[in-house]
């Protein structure tokens, strides 16, 4: 592999320009189970939600088999065959309101190589930066690891005791399908049963990451609705199927909160802290 020259995208950028309309909101409130009204214009939305904007508008003939975009355009055409996105770190100086125009400046931030217990991995930090007419308003690193096809790991950790709150989920092919429509993610891996396992190997159909860290922000509000989410991070640590339940949960230490999700045997899937204010 040569991570030479995939390090010649680092500093790459590419802009875009979106606005905050109702429709997705609305969409993702009713897809989280939620009884919101309809948002009206100049109403707050919750963090994440920023990620139902921007969406990767690629032509049907521009996908790979995958349902990825083909290597080589933005992101650097790395030869591994799995791309999943592995954490990210995000700060919130103000929300997103409905009805605003708002642009984002992404840029590669780093391009590094590891080898790991399964094989090969290359690490790709990409750094988006959010603002609206005021000014920033989100500014993001998100953390994307390739990998091959081999499935040898550790067997992941025990997710932490002693939750003040939790939730159970079901994570169905309809909560997978509309997720990824409302995120336009045509990742295969989502929705496609006989890709996932047939050709992925995996042993069912694969709970988007961005979808848990969504799922774990709204269980903070659920249990916390006046808190004000200044930063947050995830760590993915492990996959979640739509093969049993998973459970999301949290509790506050100080003005942090430790949320995180576990699988039906107690593995920890992913890790993560909200500062509020």
């Amino acid at each position: 592999m040569d991570i030479v020259h995939l390090r010649e995208w680092i500093g790459r950028t590419e802009c875009g320009e979106d606005e905050v309309t109702r429709a997705p909101a609305a969409a993702l409130a009713a897809t989280l189970d939620r009884e919101d009204p309809l948002p009206a214009a100049g109403e707050a939305l919750p963090p994440p939600w920023h990620w139902l904007y921007f969406l990767p508008l690629h032509r049907q003939s521009e996908l790979a088999e995958d349902g990825h975009a083909k290597r080589g355009g933005f992101l650097p055409p790395v030869p591994l065959p799995r791309r999943m996105w592995a954490g990210g770190r995000l700060e919130f100086f103000r929300p997103l309101r409905v009805g605003e125009r708002i642009e984002r400046t992404s840029r590669i931030a780093d391009v590094s190589y590891k080898e790991g217990r399964s094989g090969p991995l290359v690490f790709v930090a990409v750094r988006h930066e959010i603002r609206d007419r005021e000014g920033m308003v989100v500014a993001e690193q998100q953390d994307i690891v390739y990998r091959g096809h081999t499935s040898v790991s550790a067997a992941p950790p025990s997710a932490p005791s002693g939750h003040a709150w939790e939730r159970t989920i079901e994570p169905g092919d309809v909560l997978l399908f509309r997720y990824s429509a409302l995120t336009f993610n045509a990742h295969r891996i989502h929705y496609d049963r006989r890709y996932a396992t047939g050709v992925e190997g995996y042993p069912g159909l694969v709970v988007h990451g961005p979808l848990i860290a969504t799922l774990l922000l709204d269980l903070l509000r659920r249990n916390a609705a006046d808190a004000v989410i200044r930063k947050f991070s995830f760590r993915a640590v492990s996959p979640l199927f739509d093969t049993a339940p998973f459970f999301v949960c949290g509790r506050p230490e100080g003005s942090t909160i430790r949320l995180w999700a576990k699988n039906d045997r107690g593995d920890l899937a992913m890790d993560a802290f909200a500062e509020c204010a």
